[in-house]
């Protein structure tokens, strides 16, 4: 699956079959449900699932959880726009750049 794949899927119901947590995470995000995207990587332990839970938490208007989360991601606090973030987390979770 690549990105404009991942953004068609938007369309349905239910994320694709096989997406990994983190990618879960970040289609529920895009469908405005905050709550069960942050729920499926809330206890996470991946280097992805961290990097989601940081975003989740940023965009969520609570910058220092999300410095923690970027933290335990091994990531600054970077600050691209809420949507390139998410763009550059979805293409690095497909790609297997970011650990699911």
């Amino acid at each position: 699956m690549n990105r404009e794949e991942f953004k068609t899927s938007l369309a349905q119901n239910e994320p694709p079959d096989g997406l990994s947590a983190p990618l879960q995470a970040l289609w529920w995000d895009a469908k405005q449900d905050w709550t069960r995207a942050h729920a499926l990587v809330d206890e996470l332990e991946t280097t992805g699932g961290m990097a989601v839970h940081a975003y989740l938490h940023r965009k969520g208007g609570q910058p220092s959880n999300a410095d923690y989360w970027y933290e335990r991601a091994g990531r600054r606090f970077y600050q691209p726009t809420l949507e390139e973030e998410w763009q550059a987390l979805v293409e690095g979770l497909l790609s297997g750049t970011d650990e699911g």
